[in-house]
């Protein structure tokens, strides 16, 4: 690259991130008319009008409880993911929330900008939401209804072990489906629960 390219690029908003402990970073540029990715050998360019789709989610992870997701698909490219969490080591992810959301917020406004007829939809497919909800619900009442059967026969331990895991089920479990709640949205309104620190 030349200096005088160097320069040009200076300001354009950066965001990287390692999705996997052993595989090569991503890295993404906002260039003024396209999104540039590289990951290892492999980059490529997405002009903003050429973006067919966005999708925010909300993807927890084992190491990671709190961890976004968008995911990009140009015409003619592969699928873009962009995660607001990176590894550090066998034990650590980063939490790189506050880049990500206005990484992912000025990504909207240059899309908006540039006249695409892209489709905004954030949360869960509807075809894995609502199957998702219902196996989640009848897990929940499933052992509910063991913790009852353990007091009943006057297994105290059993049933707070049951009613222990019960809330925190329902908790993780209402958390992910509120924020993945299936719908669409304009590039000039992100939903919030889904968009951290922007």
């Amino acid at each position: 690259m030349t200096d005088a390219a160097a320069a040009e690029g200076a300001d354009d908003p950066i965001y990287s991130y390692k999705p996997s402990l052993f595989g090569a970073p991503w890295q993404f540029r906002l260039r003024p008319d396209a999104l540039e990715w590289q990951a290892g050998r492999h980059q490529g360019r997405a002009p903003y009008g050429r973006i067919l789709r966005v999708r925010l989610s909300y993807r927890p992870s084992t190491m990671q409880t709190r961890r976004f997701l968008t995911e990009i698909w140009p015409a003619g490219g592969p699928k873009l993911p962009i995660a607001s969490a990176s590894w550090r080591s066998m034990v650590e992810q980063e939490n790189l929330e506050a880049a990500y959301g206005g990484f992912i917020l000025e990504l909207h406004r240059r899309i908006a900008a540039a006249g695409t007829d892209a489709v905004f939809q954030a949360g869960s497919p509807v075809l894995l939401y609502w199957p998702g909800l219902a196996i989640v619900a009848a897990a929940s009442l499933a052992i509910a209804a063991l913790a009852l059967r353990a007091l009943s026969l006057g297994e105290w331990a059993a049933a707070a072990i049951m009613a222990g895991f019960l809330a925190l089920f329902a908790w993780q479990g209402v958390t992910f489906f509120h924020r993945n709640w299936p719908e669409r949205y304009q590039p000039g309104a992100l939903p919030e629960r889904l968009v951290p620190g922007g």
